[in-house]
């Protein structure tokens, strides 16, 4: 097997597949409420990694001599792994907090 050509190809995979996902993800974010969020751009975020996986496992099916589909199915495999987590974890990161209230100052009891 072509191990770096499986690795280099599923990290890549990853990186162009998440990263795209994640910036359309935060530009429909940014629109906020200013216009209507077309579908197909909501459809485009989970699209985009989709694509990216597929178009590793074929260039790695066409790169290959021997054992073409394990080495195509190792790679879309590790790609959708690694495009799992790095979602995940720009998800996590990303995440719009809400802002804390800051408490109401209580009036002092005044006994005595």
């Amino acid at each position: 097997m072509r191990w770096k050509l499986l690795i280099f190809t599923s990290l890549l995979a990853t990186l162009v597949g998440a990263g795209l996902s994640l910036a359309a993800s935060q530009w429909l974010l940014s629109l906020n409420g200013r216009t209507n969020a077309p579908v197909y751009a909501a459809l485009a975020t989970l699209l985009i990694p989709l694509a990216a996986v597929a178009a590793a496992g074929i260039f790695v099916y066409r790169h290959t001599a021997r054992r073409r589909p394990l080495q195509a199915m190792a790679t879309a495999l590790l790609a959708a792994l690694l495009t799992l987590a790095a979602l995940t974890a720009g998800s996590i990161y990303l995440a719009r907090r809400a802002p804390t209230p800051t408490p109401t100052p209580t009036p002092a009891n005044n006994i005595g």
